[in-house]
């Protein structure tokens, strides 16, 4: 009887430490999983800030390239309107040489013009005829009535 107490003792002992290893495992396995959960949160938190500070970022730069390219196209459109500025300035010089030039010209016609008028007229049977006949090959010979008849009508052959 003595051994059978002593067998349940040792059997109720072996039970007992079963009981407390199966408890210290179940507590080191939650512990574990409870770490690996902790880990992967952490991973996880870790991933989303990067991802956020690359998307800041990634905001940021295009932001500055909209700002560059705003100030690139304000001083596109300056140039372009400073060029459109000299152009009309020079087509305005333009014409006012034009104008200048049409206004001299027309000063040094008047005044032509005006000695034209007061200056002694060749002698009629001219126009290059010596004595009122061409010279040359003596079939080609026309007078000068011929010539002034001839200019007044071109079409007319001889």
């Amino acid at each position: 009887m003595y051994i059978q107490l002593e067998k349940m003792k040792q059997k109720e002992e072996f039970e007992r430490r079963k009981r407390t290893a199966e408890k210290k495992l179940r507590e080191w396995m939650q512990k574990k999983r409870e770490e690996e959960r902790r880990e992967r949160e952490q991973k996880l938190s870790k991933e989303m800030a990067e991802k956020a500070t690359r998307e800041l970022e990634k905001m940021l730069l295009q932001e500055k390239a909209k700002v560059k390219y705003n100030e690139w196209l304000k001083k596109k459109r300056a140039e372009e309107s400073e060029k459109k500025k000299k152009e009309k300035e020079k087509e305005k010089e333009r014409q006012a040489e034009l104008q200048e030039k049409k206004e001299r010209a027309e000063k040094i016609f008047n005044e032509w013009l005006r000695n034209a008028r007061n200056k002694p007229r060749p002698a009629l049977n001219g126009y290059g005829f010596p004595h009122g006949k061409s010279t040359g090959h003596p079939e080609k010979q026309i007078t000068l009535k011929q010539t002034r008849y001839l200019l007044c009508f071109p079409n007319l052959q001889v």
